[in-house]
């Protein structure tokens, strides 16, 4: 239970600035085979501490190992059911987007904190803007130098699992090409290609190389090609990332990883239908962008009971919540990144939080009906409203 721990210890200073108590939910998530839960024990307690209340539905820490007389012990109040939570909750803490049964049960106002990664669903988009409620998304949280803190811990268990699952896709049974990752002496391990050289795929780049295969990165940033040089070992190599370049590389790699991302943005479609054509028959492609869109033309979101399915003989893998098979330790990684922010939401409430903290501010999706990130709007040819004037009302 130590990381546990840590998580409820990872709180902002202004944990104890409470303007009011504050009723927070937390539903089971729903999403097929998805076992995350968006508040450990910990993290509920140190709410509780600070003034709030915890609403829980029961059996949502059941998955990540986190029983309910746990968070009972921590002050939670565990309710039967999903409608119990939505109903009395004033803010609603998830780790996947609410999917369409969720939809009827979100209220006017009600502050929803998640993943939403809207630009790649319309009908999510168009929901929440009918439900009338406050969209503040993990996704796009971003610090002054970029980074995505929420969205980051989960990108680096996504980018480890790629090489696990694309490793075990490449196995003959799978119908992959038979291909053993890091080979044996006398036979040339797998070559593995890498489009984009953020957290995703620094972490898979790592994971793969430790397993002895020949990876190249592929990466539109110079400075960050030049980074990756100083920190990979000798069996990664850089390449600058362009059409051709990815065209080459893809002719003859046995697993393509795709972990670019656009924040709040939909993902570009760097690999085209027709590019699968020049790839190996049995090679396999894990595009870990498909929250966004995905970076490959051909790849549609999948589920853990049905991860895979061929095109043109090249098996894609594109299940939308990787994290999810790992629900332990991807909830700690999360909730020690979400929790700070959930605690100074509760105390502060949306609107003054989002006013002292930039990086909050750029979480904000939606409001009341209107768009507030422009990437989303983008996607849909929709009109948005400025943070800060959203902010001013």
């Amino acid at each position: 239970m130590r990381q546990d721990v840590r998580a409820g210890e990872a709180l902002h200073e202004d944990s104890i600035e409470v303007n009011r108590a504050m009723i927070i939910g937390v539903p089971k998530e729903i999403k097929a085979n998805e076992y995350r839960v968006a508040l450990v024990p910990a993290g509920a307690e140190a709410l509780v501490q600070a003034g709030h209340q915890v609403v829980m539905e029961r059996g949502a820490g059941e998955g990540s190992g986190f029983p309910d007389d746990v968070y009972a012990h921590a002050g939670v109040r565990i309710v039967e059911s999903a409608e119990d939570v939505w109903a009395q909750a004033e803010m609603i803490v998830k780790v996947k987007e609410p999917i369409e049964p969720e939809w009827p049960l979100i209220r006017e106002g009600q502050l929803l904190f998640t993943y939403f990664h809207f630009a790649a669903s319309e009908p999510l988009t168009r929901a929440l803007m009918a439900s009338r409620s406050v969209a503040v998304a993990y996704e796009t949280v971003q610090l002054a130098n970029g980074e995505l803190p929420l969205l980051t811990p989960m990108s680096e268990v996504a980018g480890r699992l790629s090489i696990l699952e694309g490793a075990k896709y490449l196995e003959r049974f799978y119908g992959g090409r038979g291909i053993l990752l890091g080979g044996v002496p006398g036979v040339l391990p797998a070559k593995v290609v890498i489009l984009g050289g953020g957290v995703v795929g620094t972490h898979a780049a790592r994971m793969a190389a430790g397993f002895g295969a020949r990876v190249t990165i592929l990466d539109v940033s110079l400075p960050r090609l030049r980074y990756l040089s100083d920190v990979m070992p000798a069996n990664v190599s850089l390449l600058y990332s362009n059409r051709y370049n990815i065209r080459e590389q893809i002719r003859d790699c046995d697993l393509l990883i795709g972990g670019v991302l656009l924040p709040g943005k939909k993902a570009p479609s760097l690999v085209k239908r027709e590019d699968l054509a020049t790839m190996l028959p049995g090679s396999v492609i894990v595009d870990v962008a498909v929250d966004q869109g995905g970076c490959v033309e051909t790849i549609h979101p999948t589920t853990h009971e049905d991860p895979i399915y061929v095109v043109d003989g090249v098996i894609h893998y594109a299940v939308a919540n990787m994290p999810g098979a790992v629900a332990r330790t991807s909830t700690l990684a999360l909730t020690n990144a979400t929790l700070p922010y959930a605690i100074t939401l509760a105390n502060r409430g949306w609107r003054e939080a989002c006013r002292q903290d930039p990086a909050l501010r750029l979480g904000i999706n939606m409001v009341e009906g209107e768009i507030v990130y422009p990437g989303v709007a983008e996607a849909f040819g929709l009109p948005h409203v400025e943070a800060d004037e959203v902010l001013a009302r």
